[in-house]
């Protein structure tokens, strides 16, 4: 439908430049038939153009009020769809979009797609046990949510939906910084303990207090970001005029964003949030005071990946922020085992990016990852169908890791090393 009404509108185009060079070339007598030749061909275009409307309308209304039917999702790219549909387009802009030229948003994906599963047969995988202990607090599988910012963009009830999803899923969740609900609330709806994500801040006072904040609401760790002293180039989101919408705010950090004359833009929300002079000292500092276990976010280097192991951390999450950072730095997965083989005797190494199917989790924890993240996925499932749309995600990824698992016969997260990989030589 799309492709014949563009055909349609350029060959009237083309028609309306025909009739006035007919004008010109044959003189007035022809004038009149080619004003109403003219004026049919004008007509027939805003006909086409409300008929786009009115589709366009149409398509909108179709899209249900309420949740989908989360039992027609069936895959973590279903959802995606889904949320597609659901979300406008300044949302789905900020939510999906990645930096630059988002070439290493397709390599997180492109990345496990190749790399082989190498099965092995007649093992006895009756009994599965995804089981995983972080930092003392027992899993029951190794799949966490990743802090996201802002999940009222996605769902009015925002991080609270998300928590009382994680909650029936059972599985731990990472609370951002830059929520969109304080963690005080977020805590009391997920009955369980969360993690922090900690955006430090240059007034070390403010970032004490957060840290506090994050301890005295249960928070079991927390997870200093240390790759973002800066925006990424977020073209699509700024393409988008990407803004905070009536009623969506930061709880966290009102009290230190500048006050705007219009709404918050990217830059001026953001605008003095990111400290572009962090160093170990810092870093030193926070374990200082710090009662919970501390995590390193966003490490891809295997050298900085060691200083971290010396400097005390108990763990880090190779990442690439979602490649929302820096395009073209490697995908998280390629990353991964360079590090786990340099600290993951020393600490404990969790990573995210591009996580989507239960192979992906398996792929994860046979290059030496202790557990994944996901973010996007969630938030699809959040657009979708609320707190119950979070859950299914969780769910059909666990499902999925165990049907990996159980077809590669490994029946303990134990059991999966390397040899679980195809032999690339």
């Amino acid at each position: 439908m799309l492709r014949r009404r563009i055909l349609a509108q350029i060959a009237g185009g083309y028609f309306l430049l025909f009739l006035h060079a007919a004008d010109t070339i044959l003189g007035s007598p022809w004038r009149a038939h080619v004003l109403k030749l003219s004026a049919l061909v004008a007509a027939s275009g805003a006909l086409a153009h409300a008929a786009s409307h009115e589709q366009k309308e149409a398509a909108d209304a179709a899209v249900p009020a309420g949740g989908a039917n989360l039992e027609e999702l069936v895959s973590l790219f279903d959802f995606e769809a889904e949320a597609r549909r659901r979300m406008s387009h300044m949302e789905w802009e900020y939510v999906n979009g990645a930096a630059a030229d988002e070439i290493t948003m397709r390599w997180n994906r492109e990345a496990f797609d190749h790399i082989r599963l190498n099965p092995r047969v007649l093992n006895d995988v009756s009994r599965l046990d995804t089981r995983v202990t972080l930092f003392g607090q027992e899993l029951p599988f190794p799949i966490l949510l990743a802090p996201t910012a802002l999940h009222r963009l996605a769902h009015p009830q925002g991080e609270m939906a998300t928590a009382r999803g994680a909650t029936q899923a059972n599985a731990a969740m990472v609370l951002s910084t830059m929520s969109s609900i304080a963690v005080e609330d977020v805590a009391k709806a997920a009955g369980r303990p969360l993690w922090f994500q900690l955006y430090a801040q240059s007034d070390r006072g403010f970032t004490q207090h957060l840290v506090e904040r994050a301890q005295a609401a249960g928070c079991r760790a927390l997870c200093v970001t240390v790759d973002t002293p800066v925006d990424g180039a977020r073209n699509r989101q700024q393409r988008a005029h990407f803004h905070l919408p009536p009623g969506v705010e930061m709880p966290h950090l009102k009290a230190i964003m500048k006050p705007t004359a219009g709404p918050l833009t990217e830059q001026s929300a953001f605008a003095g949030l990111l400290i572009n002079s962090l160093t170990w000292k810092d870093i030193d500092w926070l374990l200082s005071i710090a009662k919970v276990p501390l995590l390193l976010k966003g490490v891809l280097n295997a050298d900085d990946a060691a200083i971290a192991a010396k400097s005390g951390v108990a763990g880090i999450i190779v990442s690439n922020h979602g490649a929302r950072n820096l395009d073209t730095v490697p995908a998280t997965i390629d990353a991964l085992p360079r590090i786990a083989d340099r600290v993951g005797d020393r600490l404990t190494v969790l990573m995210d990016g591009g996580v989507r199917r239960g192979t992906d989790v398996l792929k994860a924890f046979a290059l030496g990852a202790r557990a994944v993240l996901i973010g996007r996925p969630y938030i699809y499932g959040l657009a979708a169908g609320g707190e119950q749309g979070v859950a299914r995600v969780i769910n059909i990824l666990r499902t999925e890791l165990e049907m990996a698992m159980a077809l590669s016969g490994r029946p303990t997260l134990a059991s999966i090393d390397r040899s679980v990989l195809w032999d690339q030589r």
